[in-house]
């Protein structure tokens, strides 16, 4: 079989890729490796999803391979994936899975899995539970390994927590340092699993708030709204009057910002203003914040400038997780608006990221264009290319050569950077360069000597 698990959990296609078989397959492997208990008490699994239609078959799924191996499950419905992380932690369970995924389209699903502390599994770990899972007959359907199967009493029971939701929202309101009142905020929900708690969070905060996106009827997430769509807040920002626009995908873990002229602050931005504000206030862990290869060289730019160092990362907010973690960091990012704020969040937290980033404005008084323009972007260009081998790309000398070229074209004004895909045959040819013609003509001047090797 191969990988199931990508950069973020197990995703397909709900139904086809990602069956309820395959679903209770992976939850009885993942009660199995991540229940550490010592034999005395049952294992505990907290079980989150978002509203996509099909996450209700996946979920009764999951919680029947969970108490079939004899675990407890406290079912929290419909809430974002870092309100599992957290509850994982705060119930004391010995696992969390989310039923998400994320911004990609309705038919699509997932399923992420945290630990014990509300932390994202390590590749060993995540081995260790695909070991658990096996192929059906045919090789078409995927089962679990029969294994051990408790019977009678033994067998674990299902219980709803009709609290989680205020929990998760005192958690967050517990991380802001004051009254965001006089701030106008419009907040896109994508239809997605923040639909009810963001606006009244935002609103319990003191700010203003303004809702789109925020009917959910588990087959209009993500659709046309969100962060992979910024038309809607942009145009709301400007029908309201707004301070700023945040747009949320549809498991709440990203988000991205507008200012009040509809500009966009993607994660850098984001990530810069929070971090320039830690360090201002002396509570940037480390004078380093953690950031993935793919971040703008605009963006390092401004931290040196303000004697902040840049720790990088594979692209992927698990290995910006990684990183904080072993570094024993506080804060890291991506640009797709994944934030990490180690001090109050296990995972990325989109809700935290808005709270952190108006609490920024609100204290400085200094609108979002202001507190963002600090980073001065270069133009970037990606080009995907399809090959048939990313192997023979990376191996190649004629791509090095091109690549050693265009280096010494850019000199320290801009850089590349090769990236096969980690899961189709693509290598993704980023350049960014001091004009955006350069960063056109340069990144498809590469993308030609690939699409010749590959």
């Amino acid at each position: 079989m191969g990988r199931l698990f990508g950069t973020d959990g197990v995703r397909g296609l709900a139904n086809a890729d990602l069956t309820p078989e395959l679903a209770l397959a992976v939850a009885r492997a993942a009660a199995s490796v991540l229940a550490d208990r010592d034999g005395t008490s049952r294992p505990v699994a907290v079980v989150g999803r978002d509203p996509r239609a099909s996450g209700e078959m996946l979920e009764a799924a999951v919680v029947a391979g969970l108490t079939s191996a004899g675990a407890e499950v406290l079912r929290v419905g419909v809430l974002p994936t870092p309100a599992v992380a957290h509850l994982t932690a705060a119930l004391d369970a010995d696992l969390g899975v989310m039923l998400s995924a994320s911004h990609n389209p309705m038919p699509d699903n997932g399923i992420k899995l945290f630990s014990r502390g509300g932390h994202k599994l390590p590749d060993a770990v995540e081995a260790a539970v695909e070991r658990g899972v096996t192929l059906g007959p045919g090789q078409d359907r995927r089962r679990g390994d029969a294994g051990h199967r408790p019977t009678g009493a033994d067998i674990g029971r299902v219980r709803d927590v009709p609290d989680a939701a205020s929990r998760y929202a005192e958690h967050l309101l517990a991380a802001v340092p004051g009254s965001l009142a006089g701030l106008t905020v419009v907040v896109d929900c994508a239809h997605g699993a923040a639909s009810q708690l963001a606006p009244e969070v935002y609103r319990r905060a003191g700010a203003t708030v303004h809702v789109i996106g925020a009917d959910p009827d588990g087959w209009n997430i993500n659709d046309g709204v969100g962060s992979t769509h910024l038309d809607p807040v942009r145009a709301a920002v400007r029908e309201f009057g707004a301070d700023l626009g945040l747009a949320h995908d549809g498991d709440a873990d990203r988000c991205l910002a507008v200012t009040a002229d509809g500009e966009l602050v993607d994660g850098d931005g984001i990530l810069a203003v929070c971090a320039l504000g830690l360090h201002e206030a002396g509570m940037l862990t480390g004078n380093t914040v953690v950031a993935t290869v793919m971040s703008n060289l605009g963006f390092h730019h401004t931290m040196r400038d303000a004697g902040i160092a840049v720790a990088t990362t594979a692209v992927g907010d698990r290995y910006v997780l990684e990183a904080l973690r072993s570094r024993g960091l506080s804060l890291g990012g991506e640009q797709s608006g994944h934030l990490v704020f180690l001090d109050h969040a296990t995972t990325g937290d989109g809700l935290l990221t808005g709270l952190s980033l108006m609490a920024r404005m609100k204290g400085t008084g200094a609108s979002l264009a202001e507190l963002a323009g600090v980073v001065q972007k270069l133009p970037q260009v990606l080009v995907n290319v399809p090959v048939a081998d990313r192997i023979a790309v990376s191996e190649s000398d004629d791509v090095a050569r091109a690549v050693n070229a265009v280096e010494e074209e850019l000199g320290e004004s801009g850089r590349v950077l090769l990236r096969p895909s980690g899961t189709e045959q693509l290598v993704r040819v980023m350049v960014e360069a001091p004009t955006q013609e350069q960063a056109d003509r340069v990144a498809h001047q590469l993308a030609a000597v690939v699409a010749a090797v590959g």
